[in-house]
């Protein structure tokens, strides 16, 4: 695994140079260090770098001693953000492998702690996930007073998705997002709601009046319960009135599930809705919508469960936004690792109590 640190290299400073004790980059790799060995607030990562100083003092300069967990503070709230971002995409294209068909989900994540009394505000971020690679590629915070219409192009931009199929959930049923992933050279699938309503009501109308080019079921057994999902796909758009404003758009696609639960006998139905610029293969089409929630379980659920990110209340400057960034860094090397069966937990605690697994996740 490539040393992320690398890529962090460019950023600027916040603090005026003399008040410069600790260097950035050791404040950087601190911080890393102690997220990955399940570290999450500011005293936590001051204590374990503490804990840690001779063993840092082996391969760091520390010309100031372990920073103070004011200074971790506010430094790393300092950071430009769009810096960071930056150099977090630029790390994970090295190590990316993008396959052709490969899913790409996007979805947003509230940070619930940044919510201050008082204040509905709180801090927002959309995040694009590869599937099969297992990565986090990149993530945008949505401007205040604004949603996720307005980043997901920004994070589109910042992505190559060339060959993918590009997954997102009703609020980014948009016709320019549509066209910005086909720019892309990518596919989409994309929900459609109650916010797109004329569109949803002649994709329901078509699935009525016309015959279906492609049907696929699946059954899944786990968790307690079976899952049959049924995939239509309709490739006659012609119930469809403003079609031709779809980039690329190739089918209707219906989505039927219902779910059995063991343990309490009772059943549910449940009917989703996409367009999609795939020709009407109903098995692709069924099996990228299923991967689509890979980025709920396997990355907002991750972060939330894992790294606490849903409790963490960091709201000075940046904050936030910038450990959101860390937190990613870190799951990326966790997931990364293949050297070991155990699961993030597991992970992150041999981390703290194995300095070689440590050096081994940094790349170091």
């Amino acid at each position: 695994m490539k040393n992320p640190l690398l890529y962090f290299a460019e950023l600027r400073d916040p603090r005026v140079e003399r008040t410069r004790e600790h260097l950035l980059e050791e404040i950087l790799l601190i911080t890393i260090a102690a997220v990955l060995s399940g570290a999450g607030s500011w005293n936590e990562i001051e204590g374990y770098g503490k804990a840690k100083r001779l063993w840092f003092k082996g391969f760091l300069k520390l010309p100031g001693g372990i920073p103070s967990h004011d200074t971790f503070n506010r430094v790393i709230s300092g950071l430009d953000p769009g810096e960071l971002e930056k150099g977090f995409v630029t790390w994970v294209s090295s190590i990316a492998k993008l396959t052709a068909g490969e899913v790409v989900a996007i979805d947003g994540k509230a940070l619930c702690g940044t919510r201050e009394a008082g204040n509905k505000a709180l801090v927002h971020m959309v995040s694009a996930w590869a599937s099969a690679n297992n990565l986090v590629l990149a993530q945008r915070k949505v401007d205040d007073k604004s949603n996720e219409i307005t980043a997901i192009p920004k994070l589109l931009a910042a992505l190559e998705l060339s060959g993918t199929v590009v997954t997102i959930d009703a609020m980014g049923c948009q016709r320019a997002i549509a066209e910005k992933i086909v720019a892309k050279k990518a596919d989409y699938i994309l929900a459609v709601k109650e916010n797109q309503g004329h569109l949803l009501e002649e994709i329901k109308d078509s699935f009525q009046m016309l015959t279906a080019d492609a049907v696929e079921e699946e059954i899944d057994c786990a968790h307690g319960r079976v899952e049959r999902r049924r995939c239509s796909v309709i490739a006659d758009l012609s119930l469809v009135e403003k079609a031709a404003e779809w980039a690329s758009l190739q089918g209707l696609v219906r989505i039927q599930a219902e779910r059995f639960h063991k343990t309490t006998g009772k059943t549910e139905n449940e009917t989703r809705y996409y367009i999609t610029s795939l020709k009407p293969d109903a098995g692709q089409l069924n099996r990228a919508i299923r991967q689509h929630w890979g980025i709920e379980n396997k990355l907002h659920w991750t972060l939330d469960v894992s790294f606490g990110e849903d409790l963490d209340r960091k709201r000075t400057g940046n904050a936030a936004q910038n450990f959101s960034i860390l937190n990613r860094v870190a799951l990326n090397l966790l997931r990364q690792d293949k050297s070991t069966q155990l699961g993030i937990k597991g992970k992150r605690l041999k981390a703290g109590w194995d300095n070689d697994y440590l050096l081994q996740l940094l790349g170091i």
